[in-house]
């Protein structure tokens, strides 16, 4: 498993601190605590959505949340149920408004709606909340229960409703992690798309040869000339999003 994902941390310590509940530790001796849980997972989402993954280490948050790099341990075990507990807070943050009478097909899209624009909030989520292995706590059991809800009265088994609700968010995540590469590569080169095609105008015009490739070269002009790039994430969020609903549709009919 990589690094960086939930279900890494020791299960009952883990579970504990995402419900609230006491611990095993020992009863620590000296002054009062001067931060709250909270507080620490406060910090490290702010490092998170600021720096990425790479900067959440049990130090830079102690030093965040102003207490000694030894002492932010009393708070929480480690990264890993440190990770668990950034991911519950996200989930518990989310909008959960009651479906009422929409149909399925405009509550399943605003389903893939919200957790795209939670993944936007805090791109460092596609890369560590692990679908086999969420972190079972009051914000995930929130958000799954609220999203469950949304295959209400579509005729689909229990076993069919959760595998459907895996596929849309399957959909969710593969796409914002494309979008995020996307962004990545713009920032990495400081080149927009439009002009990194620009500039390699020369080599492309070697590489597109109408005569060797002419789907390549008819079919990437047309897509590149529509939607002003190779890949376009609107663009390409709008078209998979009804595709995976109308796949939904084969099930669930119609409604």
């Amino acid at each position: 498993m990589a690094e960086n994902s939930t279900g890494r941390g020791e299960p009952s310590r883990t579970l504990a601190l995402l419900w609230g509940e006491p611990t095993e530790t020992p009863k620590r001796k000296g002054p009062p605590r001067s931060v709250t849980v909270d507080q620490v997972v406060g910090a490290a989402l702010g490092l998170a959505d600021e720096h990425g993954l790479a900067a959440i280490t049990m130090r830079a948050v102690a030093e965040r949340v102003g207490v000694s790099a030894m002492s932010v341990y009393t708070y929480v075990p480690g990264k890993p149920e440190l990770l668990d507990l950034m991911v519950d807070a996200c989930y518990a943050g989310m909008t959960r408004t009651p479906w009422g009478r929409r149909g399925w097909r405009s509550r399943l899209a605003a389903i893939a709606d919200t957790n795209r624009e939670l993944l936007v909030a805090h791109p460092w989520l596609t890369e560590v909340a692990a679908l086999s292995r969420p972190p079972l706590g009051p914000g995930v059991m929130a958000k799954y229960e609220h999203e469950l809800a949304a295959f209400d009265n579509t005729g689909l088994s229990d076993v069919d409703i959760d595998a459907a609700l895996t596929y849309l968010l399957g959909f969710v995540q593969a796409h914002c992690r494309s979008a995020h590469d996307a962004a990545r590569a713009t920032t990495d080169t400081a080149m927009s798309d439009a002009e990194w095609w620009a500039a390699n105008q020369a080599v492309l015009a070697r590489a597109f040869d109408a005569e060797s490739y002419p789907r390549a070269v008819r079919i990437g002009s047309a897509a590149g000339g529509a939607q002003g790039s190779a890949w376009a994430a609107d663009r390409a969020w709008e078209f998979g999003l009804a595709r995976t609903l109308d796949g939904l549709a084969a099930l669930i009919g119609e409604q």
